[in-house]
């Protein structure tokens, strides 16, 4: 977790607002994984009723009161692949999750998901990696990175509070 991104800092405000038991990953203390090329997650979340949640933030601006809203939902494959090799070293129980974090303009009424956190709105919509995988696309062979479909998002991604 970065705090110094306001994406990560405005999730982990909705984690303990909600009272949700989470570890923030600390990317410079991963020593216990030291030997590991895997890109770090940023959150570990705990559930009694379903699985834990190793949790990946895409912090996304979306101006959702024009006509042209987009729901950005790009990562790099890195992302993908090494999201999934996590949930092997944490073992059954563990499912990882991305959550695309959306900077938003104020609702007129806030939907599931919606929440302020310093001012700013955000939506959070999720989406079991495992998911994602099988049905992205390549975005960009550059940038190594991939999407899913609009159709494709908006029939698998659920807000977060579905998640947790």
């Amino acid at each position: 977790m970065d705090r110094k991104e306001h994406y990560e800092v405005a999730f982990e405000s909705l984690l303990r607002q909600k009272a949700i038991p989470y570890v923030a990953v600390d990317e410079a203390k991963r020593a216990l994984f030291a030997d590991a090329r895997l890109k770090s997650f940023d959150f570990v979340v705990y559930s009694k009723a379903q699985a834990n949640r190793l949790i990946d933030v895409k912090g996304r601006k979306c101006h959702t009161n024009s006509r042209s809203r987009s729901l950005q939902n790009w990562a790099t494959l890195d992302d993908i692949d090494d999201l999934i090799q996590w949930e092997g070293v944490f073992d059954e129980g563990f499912r990882g999750l991305l959550v695309f974090l959306y900077w938003i303009d104020p609702p007129l009424a806030a939907e599931t998901g919606m929440f302020e956190h310093n001012q700013r709105w955000y939506w959070a919509m999720a989406i079991d990696v495992r998911e994602y995988q099988i049905r992205m696309r390549r975005r960009s062979e550059k940038w190594n990175t991939v999407c899913l479909r609009t159709e494709d998002f908006k029939q698998l991604a659920r807000p977060i509070d579905d998640w947790l």
